[in-house]
């Protein structure tokens, strides 16, 4: 009878265990759409220092333009919405890892990303900026051949910079660019010139600089997603045209950027 009892007992305990293997795996077989529709959450990420864009407030929250546009895809998605921070070089390796759902970084659309992501419709376009000291001798972007430029690690700024013949110094984000060039530790800044705007009006320090020359290039940025994600990608883009026609995308803009709409 003990005999019995013994393997009946482990009997029960093998089959609970299976199935809960199955259930496991039949839940990692789920879409990234599905996960995110059956939990509730779209989880995205920025780097957090890259203001006015996603950049954490005196209350240690991240706030900004990405994060509002995260809140209307959430919205429109019928979920709640986690915006999460970590280094920018480090983004795309984080995405594919399955940490996040997407990144909602203002990360351009590049052919060398492409080949590691799938990129949405543009939610808005900017354009690389040179900014310098406003007491610098430096006026014209080409006169910036050997001369320190401070970019954050791991944008298209850097490219930008070998262009014109500068050494590019690599730093986390923008909050540290612009501050080595209010220091004086740097000859320039390129970044983008929403950023640019924002720190001359509202950084201390940032009535001192100012830009030089056009923009280097225009910008498309959008939300980059894995390249399997294609359900995702989908009901993302049918999501941001609608933002885009309905005006929630520039109501968003006006917010931040003082009545100028990016969005188009």
């Amino acid at each position: 009878m003990f005999n019995k009892i013994i393997s009946f007992a482990l009997t029960f305990m093998l089959l609970s265990f299976s199935a809960l293997v199955f259930n496991s795996c039949a839940q990692d077989e789920r879409t990234t759409l599905e996960k995110i529709m059956d939990d509730g959450v779209f989880t995205v990420v920025g780097s957090g220092g890259y203001p006015p864009f996603n950049y954490y407030d005196e209350n240690d929250e991240v706030v900004g333009f990405d994060v509002d546009t995260g809140l209307a895809i959430a919205e429109a998605l019928g979920v709640d919405l986690n915006y999460e921070t970590s280094a920018w070089d480090g983004l795309i390796d984080g995405l594919k890892a399955g940490h996040y759902d997407a990144i909602l970084g203002s990360m351009a659309i590049t052919e060398e990303r492409l080949k590691e992501v799938s990129f949405t419709i543009p939610y808005y376009y900017s354009g690389a900026q040179v900014v310098v000291r406003a007491d610098s001798d430096i006026v014209d972007p080409f006169e910036l051949m050997g001369r320190d430029i401070a970019v954050a690690t791991g944008t298209t700024f850097e490219d930008d910079a070998y262009n014109l013949g500068a050494n590019p110094v690599l730093y986390e984000d923008d909050n540290q660019t612009l501050l080595e060039l209010i220091n004086g530790r740097v000859d320039a800044v390129i970044t983008d010139r929403l950023v640019v705007i924002r720190a001359m009006q509202e950084m201390a320090g940032g009535e001192n600089l100012m830009m030089i020359g056009d923009l280097l290039r225009t910008e498309e940025m959008a939300l980059a997603i894995r390249q399997e994600d294609e359900g995702l990608l989908e009901k993302l883009n049918d999501i941001i045209r609608n933002l885009h026609w309905d005006g929630v995308l520039s109501q968003i803009s006006y917010k931040w950027f003082d009545g100028e709409d990016i969005s188009q």
